[in-house]
């Protein structure tokens, strides 16, 4: 296999019009290894030589766009390639990785390091993975890498020196996780915890959310994570455990309001908020974790339905949106969602007005899998996405997109297309610093996620901010003894006395939990994820929080104690019972 050459190709023509385009939108106890960056050369052997420095941008820090365009026209092949790949990578530091994280490194990428992966593939960026015992997402996620704010900010560092010797190196390097608050939440020690997205659309008061995603925003950013997979802009018209209370809920409407305020809560913030999954994963109950779904609706269904949040996102100025592994029937019947143009193309941009960056979900889940990973990035590329994540196999992804170039099947103005808009991406995020750690969990962020936190709690039965009757004991399914602690410590502060056993039973279901697990003898029952087992549940008072965090439980134990009342409606239909009691 011959060699790409190194020379920067000069694409004047298309950057020009581009640049037009896009200014308008736009892990064991072993001990660690220690490497210092390389550029070894992959399969298709990248170079030889280690990448040229970066030079000055001689264009004005306010035309990010231009920025973007210049620069493009100075890089190589192997780095415009580069640009467009996001994989995830073994090990919780830049530099130095156990024996096991660098074997897994290995098998990806053939490095030991994250940063060798960066230097070596000239990386536009690198998601940090993670995952937790109630995580619907943790099918896709190989390994983790967060574990606290020092550590990942020393990782975020690690990972930016090594990008910043590239010829790429002026613009600043994306570093994305999906903190998306709730079931889905990478890094959860140390930072503030948002009640869930439904929760919020519980609260139903988008300033609400845009302050508590503001402060979120802020201590991602701290960290030096500068991209959120988030927020989920998915209408939750079944009842998708996949998608669930990660939802804002099931009116389009409504949920677009909520998407919005978080997308500018993010972006206010200095982080990239990616809106996802487009078209709308709240249609299907399955999981394209481990499937194709299967999206019936009609055409006319999915305008009304599930592009009102997507359309909010874009046009509260998302600068990425997601794309999903689904099977649209009504707009291109076969293909997931990934790999189909008709909707990248020609419905996200040409009806929404999607300007930015389009991201595919992990194509190290099952439906980008059917395709060999090189195959997998080149069509995803071609049908309009923008940056490949999560790739099963980064030297076959990287050595895939630089022989469909040299070949001709990729065409190089998409390419060159793609990279820019990246690059647009990250010179907007260029000029606003990174707050201090020591902002994470501060007080005025705690005061923005209880104020979300309280607006959400719904009464669904029983009389509206009754007190209840005390002592209380507070039960659960197995597994929430934390949950447990939270509540009875907020009961305690609040004046109501907890005792553990032969007190009123204020009972707690959560994700996963199922009608067994609700109890017969529960005075009060409480949803701490969706609501809809509620619909089974005999208590007499039923409350819901949509969420576990600390704020929520705080927010309960003041409407338990009579000191709140509970303003929120349920977002989304459950069977036999109202919204909310708490009418007017």
């Amino acid at each position: 296999m011959s060699r790409v050459s190194t020379t920067p190709r000069r694409v004047g023509v298309a950057l020009a019009a581009l640049t037009a385009l896009l200014a308008s939108g736009c892990t064991g106890a072993e001990r660690p290894r220690s490497a210092e960056p390389t550029a070894t050369p992959s399969t298709v052997a990248p170079s030889t030589a280690a990448p040229a420095s970066p030079t000055p941008i001689p264009t004005s820090p306010g035309d990010p766009a231009a920025r973007a365009t210049a620069l493009v026209g100075r890089l190589a092949d192997e780095d415009l390639v580069g640009q467009v790949l996001m994989p995830y990578a073994y090990g919780s530091s830049a530099t130095e990785v156990s024996p096991g994280s660098a074997a897994g490194n290995q098998a990806m990428a053939g490095v030991d390091t994250p940063a060798e992966m960066v230097a070596k593939y000239r990386l536009g960026g690198v998601i940090l993975v993670g995952f937790s015992a109630d995580d619907p997402t943790s099918g896709n996620q190989e390994t983790t890498n967060v574990d606290n704010p020092r550590q990942v900010h020393a990782l975020t560092t690690g990972l930016r020196a090594a990008a910043g010797r590239l010829p790429a190196g002026a613009a600043p390097f994306l570093v994305g996780t999906d903190q998306e608050y709730g079931v889905v939440t990478r890094i959860t020690d140390g930072v503030t915890a948002l009640p869930s997205p439904l929760a919020a659309g519980a609260a139903g008061r988008p300033e609400l959310t845009e302050a508590a995603w503001r402060a979120a925003g802020s201590e991602l950013a701290a960290m030096g994570i500068n991209l959120d997979f988030a927020p989920v802009a998915d209408v939750l018209a079944t009842r998708s455990t996949v998608i669930g209370s990660r939802s804002f809920g099931a009116d389009p409407q409504r949920s677009g309001a909520q998407v919005a305020g978080a997308v500018r809560g993010l972006q206010s913030a200095g982080v990239a908020a990616s809106v996802k999954h487009f078209p709308g994963h709240g249609l299907t109950a399955a999981d394209s974790h481990k499937d194709l779904p299967v999206v019936p609706q009609s055409r006319a269904e999915l305008d009304r339905i599930a592009f009102p949040p997507f359309r909010a996102g874009v046009d509260a100025g998302a600068m990425a949106v997601m794309s999903a592994h689904l099977d649209v029937k009504a707009v291109d019947p076969g293909t997931p969602a990934t790999f189909s143009h008709k909707l990248l193309t020609d419905v996200l941009r040409g009806q929404l007005g999607f300007k930015g960056v389009v991201i595919t979900d992990g194509m190290n889940m099952a439906p980008a899998k059917r395709w060999s990973p090189g195959e997998a990035a080149v069509r995803a590329l071609k049908a309009g996405n923008d940056l490949i994540l999560m790739t099963p196999n980064l030297t076959q992804a990287y050595d895939g997109l630089l022989a469909a170039l040299r070949d001709g099947s990729l065409p190089r103005a998409r390419l060159v297309e793609a990279a820019t808009r990246v690059l647009t991406m990250k010179f907007r995020l260029a000029d606003k610093p990174a707050p201090a750690l020591g902002t994470l969990a501060s007080p005025a962020h705690q005061q923005a996620a209880d104020a979300l936190a309280a607006a959400a709690v719904t009464q669904l039965r029983g009389t509206c901010g009754a007190k209840v009757a005390g002592p209380v004991t507070v039960t659960s399914s197995g597994g929430r003894d934390h949950t447990r602690a939270l509540l009875t410590r907020a009961l305690t502060a609040a004046g109501v006395k907890v005792v553990p056993s032969g007190g009123t039973v204020v009972h707690l279901v959560g994700y996963g939990d199922g009608a067994g697990d609700l109890r017969a003898d529960a005075k009060v029952t409480v949803a701490m994820d969706t609501p809809y087992l509620l619909a089974g549940a005999t208590s007499p008072t039923l409350l819901a929080t949509y969420s576990s965090s600390r704020a929520s439980m705080d927010g309960l134990a003041a409407v338990l104690a009579g000191k709140a009342r509970p303003t929120g409606r349920s977002p989304v239909p459950v069977s036999g019972l109202p919204a909310t009691t708490c009418a007017g």
